[in-house]
């Protein structure tokens, strides 16, 4: 696993992403992620929480309207995050925590793709309230264990290894 994790993070992506000083490396990859957590999570928390009875002012049937902005959101993570990883390989993948965080959000995407049906028909249904609350634990379980990872790696580059 040495040789495979020092071989990415000899690329010269991986390179510039962890060492540039530029805003457009790290710092602004980190922000994008950021916010499009903020998106994903917040705008399917919003959905969830009308589901189980919250605002019920709200018609339910509007937030469809939120589903491209969440996948976006999701989309707009998914890369993100593929470059997060390549920039530090050794210290995501040797970690578990990581593979709980990936769990959490094939839990999280599934999730997300059976509520469409139940907002699109304004369903408040036993279904419908517990896929809004399986949607609350994946996202609250995603962005837990993903910021459990900038503290609780052992090997931050593969260099650490030996």
């Amino acid at each position: 696993m040495h040789s495979f994790f020092a071989g990415i993070e000899a690329t010269a992506l991986s390179t510039w992403i962890r060492e540039s000083t530029s805003v457009w490396a790290f710092p602004s990859i980190l922000t994008l992620h950021t916010v499009g957590m903020g998106f994903v999570a917040g705008l399917n928390a919003a959905v969830d929480l009308r589901v189980l009875g919250v605002a019920p002012a709200v018609p339910l049937g509007e937030l469809r309207r939120f589903f491209p902005v969440m996948w976006l959101a999701f989309w707009i993570n998914a890369i993100s995050g593929v470059l997060l990883l390549i920039a530090y390989p050794t210290k995501a993948l040797t970690n578990p925590l990581f593979y709980v965080k990936l769990a959490f959000i094939a839990l999280a995407v599934v999730v997300l793709r059976w509520m469409r049906q139940p907002v699109a028909n304004a369903d408040t249904g036993s279904r419908a309230r517990r896929l809004a609350i399986w949607s609350l634990i994946a996202w609250t379980g995603t962005i837990t264990a993903g910021r459990l990872l900038a503290y609780t790696y052992k090997y931050l580059t593969a260099s650490w290894l030996k």
